[in-house]
C-alpha cells in the first residue's frame, strides 16, 4: 500500500491549532476534584502549568507530561519531529532534563501506508535522539485521524522547578521564538505557503528549548511556560494569573517568522487564534486599537513555540544574549509584570 493522500488532509485540525479552547478547557477541568492529600505533587492542575512534578526525594523530582496532535504538515517524518519537539518542551519549560519518552500512536491504517507510519515514528525518534532520550515504548491504536506526540519524563531538583506563576512585579517578560506557526501551518493547508515561509515553519516547530533547562539554576528567572496553543496572550494570561499581576505586552515587540505578517494582512488565519480570543478576550486589556491581524497573531496557537520566561529586569539582557547565543535568534523582550489584577494589558 502506498501513501497517496497529504496527512494535512486527513485531520480537521492540526499542531497545538487541535487543543480545546481555552475557556471550554478550563470548563471541564473546573468539574475534575483537586488532587489534595499529595504533598509530594509539587505542580498539579491548579495554574495550567506546562507538567505535572512530583518530588522523589531530596534532590530529584520527576516531571511528567504528555502532548500528541494531528499533522500540521505533510512529510510524515517532519510531522513526527515537530510532534516529538513540541511534547519534549514541556519538560524544559519547567526546567527540566527529559529521561525517556513513550509514543502515543493513532493511525486510520486503511488510509497511510506503513512506510508512512513509520516515517513519522522515526521522525519522533530522531527528535529524541538528539535529546539524549530513548523511546521505550508506547501504545498505538487504528484512529480516524493521525495522531502522534509522547509521553515525556524527565528529572529537576526540586528547589529548581520553573512553574508560570512565579512571577514577580517588575519582571521583564522574554519570548524566545518567533510567532506566526499557526498562520504559516493555515497557509500550508490552503497551498499558499512560499519556501521561505516552510523553511521557518520547519525550523522553529524542530527547535528543542533545551534552553529552559540550561537556565533553570539562574537566580534571576522567575517563571516560565512555553507559549503553544493559546497563543502569547493566552499564554501570558496564565502567568499573569499564577501570580496575581497584570501581564503588559507590547504589541509590535515578538518578531514575526517570515511571510507572516504578509500572510496575516491578507486574511490567512486558524479557527483556534479565533477561539482563544473567544475565550480568554474578556481579560484582555488595551487591544481595542489594533488591526484584527495584529490581535490575530498575539493569538496565534504556536505548535512547538518559544518560551516566555519572567526575569528579573538586571538580567534581562544577559539572558537575551544567552538565548540568541544558543540558537534562538528571534528572542526579544516582550513585555513586564506590573502590580495589578490579573489581565494582560496590550500596549501598542
Amino acid at each position: 500500500m502506498t501513501n497517496s493522500v497529504r496527512l494535512t488532509s486527513l485531520a480537521h485540525g492540526g499542531g497545538c491549532g487541535c487543543k480545546i479552547a481555552p475557556a471550554v478547557l478550563q470548563d471541564i477541568l473546573a468539574k475534575i476534584p483537586a488532587a489534595a492529600g499529595f504533598p509530594n505533587l509539587l505542580v498539579g492542575t491548579e495554574t495550567s502549568d506546562d507538567a505535572a512534578v512530583w518530588r522523589l526525594n531530596d534532590t530529584q523530582a520527576l516531571v511528567a507530561t504528555t502532548d500528541f496532535f494531528m499533522p500540521v504538515v505533510d512529510d510524515p517524518f517532519d510531522f513526527g519531529r515537530i510532534a516529538a519537539t513540541n511534547a519534549l518542551s514541556d519538560i524544559y519549560a519547567m526546567g527540566g532534563t527529559p529521561i525517556l519518552a513513550l509514543a502515543i500512536v493513532g493511525m486510520p491504517i486503511d488510509k497511510l501506508s506503513p512506510d508512512t507510519i513509520g516515517a513519522i515514528l522515526a521522525g519522533g525518534a530522531s527528535v529524541c535522539a538528539t535529546a539524549g532520550i530513548p523511546i521505550a515504548g508506547g501504545h498505538s491504536i487504528d484512529s480516524v485521524e493521525p495522531i502522534y506526540g509522547l509521553v515525556a519524563l524527565g528529572l529537576v531538583h526540586p528547589d529548581r522547578v520553573l512553574t508560570n506563576r512565579g512571577g514577580k512585579p517588575g519582571d521583564v517578560l522574554i519570548l524566545t521564538k518567533g510567532l506566526g506557526v499557526g498562520v504559516l501551518s493555515a497557509a500550508f493547508k490552503q497551498e499558499k505557503l512560499g519556501s521561505a515561509g516552510y523553511e521557518a515553519l520547519i525550523t522553529s516547530t524542530t527547535q528543542l528549548n533545551i534552553l529552559g533547562r540550561d537556565l533553570a539554576s539562574h537566580e534571576g528567572l522567575h517563571a516560565m511556560t512555553d507559549v503553544t496553543g493559546f497563543g502569547l496572550l493566552g499564554h501570558a494570561l496564565e502567568m499573569a494569573r499564577g501570580a496575581d499581576l497584570t501581564a503588559e505586552i507590547w504589541a509590535h515587540a515578538p518578531h514575526l517568522l517570515p511571510e507572516v505578517e504578509a500572510l496575516a494582512r491578507g486574511g490567512i488565519r486558524t479557527g483556534a487564534s479565533v477561539r482563544n480570543w473567544a475565550s480568554y478576550g474578556k481579560a484582555i486589556k488595551g487591544i481595542e486599537d489594533l488591526p484584527e491581524w495584529t490581535r490575530d497573531l498575539l493569538c496565534d496557537p504556536q505548535t512547538s513555540g518559544g518560551l516566555l520566561l519572567a526575569v528579573d529586569p538586571s538580567v534581562a539582557d544577559e539572558i537575551c544574549h544567552q538565548a540568541k547565543s544558543a540558537g534562538f535568534e528571534f528572542t526579544v523582550q516582550v513585555g513586564r509584570l506590573l502590580p495589578g489584577p490579573a489581565v494582560v494589558r496590550v500596549v501598542t
